[in-house]
């Protein structure tokens, strides 16, 4: 498959995009030419440029509000193509997408906008060039797909074609399953962008909230499988407005977006290949040239979670405290493992350059950890390099957007890799295990402008399921929450955006935390109050208001306050939990799921992050 990407889509200069387009490994470019004029290089350093990086210059664009207009107008706008021709004949470039008038239209005509296209195809074709035509969302009057085709259909010039973008047919809600019918000789270009579904005006949302494909919500592989069973044969191209991405590292960003290219690749080409193996099916052959990734199924288990840190004490003291066991130091690093039920926790002071715990890793475990290391390479993921003995377990893993190493272990009761830990001889805790039994799930904050690549990779790496987004109001902000799930909820990360400003946003503190399942939430609580564990306090409105909403008795409310426990109900079951105090970047969650409860306690959020928030402000204890 032929891959491109727009310069628009990508932060800094001309210049820093193309050399940012060919080490990701794009094929070609679209050159958007406000980036042409802000360059000090001429069109023919640009075009030498890309021939030394390996890029093809895909398409020119754009070129606005050619049809559809009175004579006069018309005759200007032929005067702007000749002088754009020119332009691209020394950039190299031979197609220019050409966009359905918004502002000078004013004759609302097919046959003249065929017309017109014509004239400016006769006029194109002199200089070696072609004209793929683009119904603009908000286009005065052409703003369908199916109309601009009919449009280049009727001006039945071999040198005007069409130009489908994704974004601008969904985000009308058009049906993209016409263009399987299309001529593909007519279909000279095809633009890529996803977008969360949001209540604003096309204009703006196009303007500054698309996305790579599979980052937002619109059924962007649907239109690509329709595009592919036209037998379209030319470049996948990606045309990204998006304020973060303009901010954003300019490499970082390229690579997110070839990555999205591959998954979409890949999902295409299994859906292809299974809809073959319907009886009766008619698959046309594909000419774009997917590529399928290896199969993998998604992680059984999450394994372990790492905490990174070099201030044990409080941690461990927190762990002995919730019933965890000390299993042993590892054999040949200065990483410590602590495990309850299937519940692992492994700490490590290996390159730790600070006190404060936070969540380093996380093991996944897999069928085949093989398998799933080389699909999450081939989808750009950033291999972490790591060190071991011939007796140790090699383990496989990738760095995640915001930094966490995700490890595939082999599934299985007994992981090979935890026999490298061997107890040293260190006293072993008399106090009696919570009844936890797995990790339920974890939550990581997100770095703002990374969160959109997080939505890729654990779909498309991990084969998770992500819930919609959810905003919970917090005492600093709004936190923008992402599920992410096995099918069977095995497997749960939540990703976490926290507000990024406000008046104390110094101290506010950003923690994540583990969540761990037990059978019994009564007996675990009082179990660690009783080894001494603090607890998250919570305020007694909170419990006023849960007897308001769900009708509970006075004496389970008063046990609940006793324990310190929150508590939610749906239709299909309850959730109860606590809260250790924040440790560092970290803090824990004790959790009992009743019935098919499958949420996160998601009303109970805003009273959690209250009583942090307060916590944080109050004054260090004197010495």
């Amino acid at each position: 498959m032929r891959t491109s990407i727009a310069t628009v889509c990508l932060s800094g200069t001309l210049e820093d995009k193309l050399d940012a387009c060919a080490a990701a490994g794009f094929d070609g470019v679209e050159i958007f030419e406000n980036d042409l004029i802000a360059s000090a290089s001429r069109p023919e350093d640009i075009a030498a440029r890309c021939a030394d990086l390996g890029l093809s210059l895909d398409l020119y664009q754009p070129f606005r509000d050619a049809d559809l207009v009175s004579p006069e107008l018309f005759a200007d706008t032929l005067r702007r193509a000749e002088l754009k021709f020119a332009l691209m004949e020394r950039l190299g470039a031979d197609l220019l997408l050409v966009c359905s008038n918004v502002a000078t239209a004013t004759i609302d005509d097919d046959a003249l906008a065929a017309e017109q296209l014509s004239a400016l195809g006769d006029a194109a074709a002199e200089h070696g060039i072609r004209l793929a035509y683009e119904a603009l969302a908000w286009g005065r009057y052409v703003n369908d797909y199916r109309r601009a085709h009919r449009i280049v259909t009727l001006a039945g010039h071999p040198a005007v074609g069409t130009c489908l973008d994704s974004f601008h047919i969904l985000s009308r809600g058009h049906d993209p399953a016409e263009i399987a019918g299309f001529d593909p000789e007519t279909i000279f270009f095809l633009q890529l962008a996803d977008a969360p579904v949001l209540g604003m005006d096309v204009l703006s949302w196009s303007r500054h909230h698309r996305v790579f494909p599979g980052e937002g919500d619109l059924p962007v592989a649907a239109l690509f499988d329709a595009v592919v069973a036209s037998g379209y044969a030319g470049p996948v191209s990606l045309e990204i407005f998006n304020d973060v991405f303009r901010q954003s590292e300019t490499r970082r960003t390229a690579v997110a977006g070839l990555r999205s290219l591959i998954a979409l690749a890949d999902t295409t080409a299994r859906d292809r290949a299974e809809a073959a193996r319907t009886p009766g099916a008619d698959v046309k052959p594909d000419r774009v040239g997917l590529t399928a990734l290896p199969a993998v199924t998604p992680p059984t288990a999450l394994g372990f979670a790492e905490v990174k840190t070099t201030g044990n004490a409080h941690l461990e003291r927190v762990l002995g405290q919730l019933g965890f066991a000390y299993v042993g130091t590892h054999q040949s690093k200065p990483v410590t493992l602590w495990q309850q039920g299937e519940a692992r926790i492994v700490i490590n002071a290996q390159d730790a350059d600070a006190a404060d715990p936070f969540i380093s890793a996380l093991g996944v475990d897999v069928h085949r950890p093989i398998d799933a290391a080389d699909r999450a390479h081939r989808l750009l993921a950033a291999p972490v390099p790591r060190t071991q003995r011939v007796d140790e377990e090699a383990l496989q893993a990738v760095r995640a957007p915001d930094g966490t190493e995700i490890f595939f272990c082999q599934s299985g009761p007994e992981p090979a890799w935890a026999t490298e830990f061997h107890h040293d001889g260190r006293p072993a805790a008399d106090r009696p295990g919570l009844g936890i039994r797995r990790i339920d799930h974890v939550n990581l904050v997100q770095p703002w402008q990374h969160i959109d690549e997080a939505r890729l990779f654990y779909p498309s790496a991990l084969g998770l399921t992500r819930w919609p987004t959810l905003d919970v109001a917090g005492p600093a902000g709004l936190v923008q929450s992402q599920v992410m799930s096995s099918d069977d909820a095995s497997v749960r990360v939540v990703l976490n955006v926290n507000p990024r400003a406000g008046a104390d946003a110094a101290s506010v503190s950003r923690p994540e935390h583990l969540a761990l399942a037990c059978d019994d939430i009564v007996a675990a609580a009082r179990a660690a109050r009783d080894a001494g564990l603090v607890l998250l306090p919570i305020p007694q409105n909170y419990y006023d208001d849960l007897q308001a909403r769900f009708g509970l008795d006075d004496a389970t409310v008063a046990d609940l306050r006793d324990l310190t426990l929150f508590y939610d109900r749906d239709e299909h079951g309850e959730f109860l939990h606590f809260y250790t105090e924040t440790i560092g970047e970290l803090y824990l969650e004790v959790l009992e799921r009743r019935g098919d409860y499958r949420g996160f306690g998601a009303p109970d959020a805003p009273v959690r992050m209250a009583a942090q928030f307060a916590l944080s402000r109050r004054p260090a204890p004197a010495t």
